[in-house]
């Protein structure tokens, strides 16, 4: 009898078992977590843990670099919206402020945050992983594709980027050939509302990467690379001015008074680059913008306003 009672009992607490063990199996239709693998990425604030193909990225002026590498931009800061180069590949992205605002990024659930002003980083950062990378820390187009490259292991994506640009630049170069002379110079210049002039280098916007960069055109012999934006007073305007000169003027009201001075002014007037008519007035926020598929879409920019003007100039 009492051997039946120890048999009995044993298979029921083995049934116990089996349901116990059936309640914590999870069901089909049950996900069970996730495991995003991660890697560690150096950056200006130290090292960082990342993910290693992030999905979801929030940024405040990498909209364009982060798009050249094939990433998913979420979030960006308000003027990318406004960068015609890219505002059609952020149709889906959501404008995060500036300075970033906090609480807007934690709404979006990113994944990785990418930053190049460093106000809220502490606040990002407990939100998701974040990298600050300081404006200028790359020096060109292949540098800067090599960093996002980096940040989102998207190898694929930046190679047939840089691919695609070099064959761009190439056939630009070719386009230009016969067209101007081997020892022509090219400047880039601004303009202000105020009326105060400066010049650029290759790496600060207005279309230097695309003209030195891709088409190897020489820059006026008085600048140089390491002096990337320099003050001009109208007086030493012609130890600056290029064979080739292209002028952006940053005037956000549309008044139009400082370029109409500077149009009149004898100075202005007396440069060989007016008298060959061999100035040309760019908009500002087509060629003020840097980032990598705004450089690509300048390239083309450029060859053909110097063709155009070629023949202009054959047909005076």
């Amino acid at each position: 009898m009492k051997k039946s009672k120890v048999i009995m009992l044993v298979a029921i607490l083995a049934t116990l078992a089996s349901v116990l063990m059936a309640c914590n199996k999870p069901s089909s239709t049950e996900k069970e977590p996730e495991t995003i693998e991660t890697r560690e990425f150096e950056t200006a604030k130290g090292v960082v843990e990342i993910p290693s193909k992030p999905l979801r990225i929030v940024t405040d002026f990498y909209g364009g670099e982060l798009l050249s590498v094939g990433a998913n931009v979420i979030g960006v800061e308000p003027t990318a919206f406004d960068n015609p180069f890219i505002k059609d590949l952020l149709k889906d992205a959501v404008e995060i402020g500036q300075p970033v605002n906090v609480e807007k990024v934690l709404e979006l659930e990113p994944d990785l945050i990418v930053v190049m002003y460093d106000e809220n980083y502490e606040q990002l950062s407990e939100i998701a992983p974040t990298i600050h990378i300081p404006y200028g820390t790359a020096t060109n187009i292949q540098e800067t594709v090599k960093i996002f490259e980096d940040i989102t292991g998207n190898h694929e994506e930046a190679a047939q980027f840089i691919s695609k640009f070099d064959q761009k630049a190439k056939e630009g170069r070719e386009k230009l050939a016969g067209i101007i002379a081997a020892d022509a110079t090219f400047g880039l210049y601004e303009l202000t509302d105020k009326g105060d002039l400066w010049i650029f280098g290759d790496n600060a916007g207005r279309g230097g990467q695309a003209l030195y960069n891709a088409l190897e055109l020489n820059m006026p012999h008085e600048n140089s690379t390491a002096e990337q934006t320099l003050q001009l007073s109208m007086e030493v305007l012609p130890e600056y001015a290029a064979d080739y000169m292209f002028l952006t003027a940053y005037d956000p009201e549309k008044r139009g008074e400082a370029l109409n001075a500077l149009k009149d002014s004898p100075i202005w007037q007396g440069l060989d680059a007016m008298k060959n008519n061999q100035v040309f007035y760019n908009d500002f926020d087509t060629y003020y913008r840097y980032d990598p598929i705004a450089i690509y879409e300048q390239i083309d920019l450029f060859v053909d306003m110097l063709i155009d003007r070629s023949k202009e100039n054959q047909t005076k």
